[in-house]
């Protein structure tokens, strides 16, 4: 197999980690592929894990395999149960389905206490009394080998009763930790006799109280794939140099099973932080209206917006799968979501400054029904009503008085002239009615009879085609328009406080707007385009059946690509 189909019916090459399965399959070096997708439930999901979703399950699912959930949840100090349900809600809306239950890494806890015991007891493991200060400076530098703890040479025996201190419970937190033995002047920092266990007294979220010494990520990440059976353990790049290690605790370990581990490029995306301490951070001080704000990159933030499973899907399949990194630019995802909603979102007008028109000709109490597509490519998705009476409202910035503008710079409504109303008449402005300050509040026009569905005799041109909605029969709403959160393309590049790049013109809240009367109906996440202004969802946060609340998810076109 060398290669593959996308859904848009395009096939590409295998990606290198396709290769690798296809031949490890032909080979029968393995019978079943298991992937597993690994979060540690200290945060909400970012796009980096979609990528990575989006990839152990994909594979899983390409070649007949099974993908594992399983939450790495080592550390009870940052580890809540509401990022577990959160990231379980992720991994289902983005389409997928893990296999048997869910896994957790602290169900293997009494494993791995006793696979500690087993190094303790190989004279591979010591417990180690330095302060993690101290353990810093014995560690050296990368250029610079470490010196041995002066606990390393410990016997067996003094391990064991230490180690068993550890677990009662008899030493405080940051007393001590135990340590692999393997080289303090090994060139690869992570062999220099890292940390297996630490100390931790807080209640675990899955085992409460049962346990106050806690695996490292290094030391379960390993093993808990040889327990589940895991053929290819697939990881960000940055745990390239932990591989070794990872191979070593697979070496010296009674596992029942031998992993490998591979590597690939994270997603970087410019305008876009996805470090979860800075995530948390923005919540945390109120930048953002919480994890699940629809200018955050986390797949709840862009669910709330509006972003659907098949965009996020489809970005991860265009931007690929390699071993080398780069930033890509956030465009790419825009697209993909502005051409998923192009190609399936319905249709609706929306009127987000509304100027009061009055159409004089039509008479009062009478109500015309127009009748307009769903979605104009997709027929099978039906029509929709919309009434018209004498008064309608159209976006204030579709009209001028000025009537030296030309029809080429402006396509729009002028006192005097004409312009199509969108699936209904050809209407002209005839009169414009002002306050006391002189601003505009209603215009007078009068429809062309006869237009509906026709073009106009008698050589009216309109100037362009105009959205509306009726004045007695709509929809009050708030309109909340959302730009990047970030102004600069590397928010926290080098030695930069990311907070000081934050756009803030990222949020926009627009009250006293009028939509037509099928969005009655709306529900979160389902994304309408709203003609002429782009794509919208109903926000399930703060809508309500008297003031419903709509997102913008993304613009008709990139308004970014002439910034930059």
């Amino acid at each position: 197999m060398s290669e593959t189909s996308s859904k848009s019916g395009t096939t590409r090459p295998l990606n290198f980690l396709e290769q690798i399965i296809s031949q490890d399959l032909e080979q029968g070096k393995v019978d079943k592929v298991i992937t597993r997708f690994p979060p540690e439930p200290n945060g909400y999901l970012h796009i980096g894990h979609a990528k990575s979703i989006c990839l152990n399950f994909g594979l899983a699912e390409k070649f007949g395999g099974a993908c594992n959930l399983r939450f790495d949840d080592t550390n009870p100090s940052k580890e809540e149960l509401e990022y577990v349900e959160a990231i379980k809600r992720d991994v289902q809306w983005l389409g997928y389905s893990w296999a048997d239950e869910v896994r957790y890494a602290s169900s293997y806890f009494d494993t791995f206490y006793q696979w500690a015991l087993h190094l303790i007891n190989e004279g591979k493991a010591y417990v180690c009394h330095l302060s993690a200060d101290e353990a810093r400076e014995y560690r050296g530098w990368a250029s610079k080998p470490g010196k041995e703890s002066p606990y390393r040479n410990r016997t067996v025996a003094e391990n064991l009763a230490e180690f068993e201190k550890m677990r009662a419970g008899e030493y405080e937190e940051g007393a001590c930790s135990l340590r692999a033995r393997i080289d303090m002047a090994s060139p690869n920092m992570n062999l220099r006799d890292p940390m297996l266990y630490r100390i931790r007294k807080q209640r675990h979220h899955q085992t409460g109280d049962k346990w106050c010494i806690y695996p490292t990520y290094d030391f379960a990440h390993g093993q808990e794939d040889a327990i589940e059976g895991v053929t290819h353990s697939i990881c960000t790049l940055e745990f390239a140099d932990h591989r070794p290690l990872y191979d070593w605790f697979i070496a010296n370990l009674p596992v029942p099973h031998k992993p490998t581990q591979y590597e690939f490029a994270r997603l970087e995306l410019n305008y876009t932080v996805t470090s979860k301490r800075k995530l948390k951070l923005l919540v945390d001080e109120g930048h953002v209206d919480g994890w699940d704000d629809p200018r955050m990159p986390t797949i709840s933030g862009m669910r709330r917006r509006g972003y659907t499973p098949a965009s996020l899907r489809q970005f991860c399949e265009l931007i690929g799968v390699t071993k080398s990194g780069s930033t890509i630019d956030v465009g790419q995802l825009e697209y993909c979501v502005r051409d998923d909603l192009n190609n399936n979102a319905p249709r609706a007008m929306c009127v987000l400054s509304p100027l009061k028109v009055t159409l004089t000709n039509l008479p009062a109490g009478e109500v015309q029904t127009m009748t307009q597509p769903v979605h104009p490519n997709r027929p099978e998705l039906g029509e929709r009503q919309l009434p018209l009476s004498r008064e309608i409202f159209i976006d204030s910035s579709d009209y001028s008085e000025d009537t030296s503008l030309s029809r080429k710079k402006f396509k729009r409504l002028v006192l005097g002239d004409y312009v199509r109303l969108r699936g209904a008449y050809v209407i002209r402005a005839d009169e414009s009615v002002k306050d006391a300050a002189g601003n505009i509040v209603e215009l007078k026009a009068s429809l062309v009879e006869g237009t509906v569905g026709e073009n106009p005799q008698d050589g009216i041109k309109p100037r362009g085609v105009i959205h509306w909605v009726d004045a007695s029969n709509c929809v009050d709403c708030e309109v909340r328009l959302y730009d990047r959160l970030f102004s600069d393309a590397a928010p926290d590049a080098g030695d930069k406080d990311f907070l000081q790049a934050l756009n803030p013109e990222s949020l926009t809240i627009i009250e006293g707007c009028k939509a037509e009367t099928s969005l009655v109906n709306a529900v979160p996440e389902q994304s309408y385009q709203f003609e002429r202004e782009g794509y919208f969802c109903l926000d399930g946060k703060y809508s309500s059946a008297a003031r419903p609340v709509f997102n913008q998810t993304i613009g008709l076109k990139d308004n970014w690509a002439s910034k930059v």
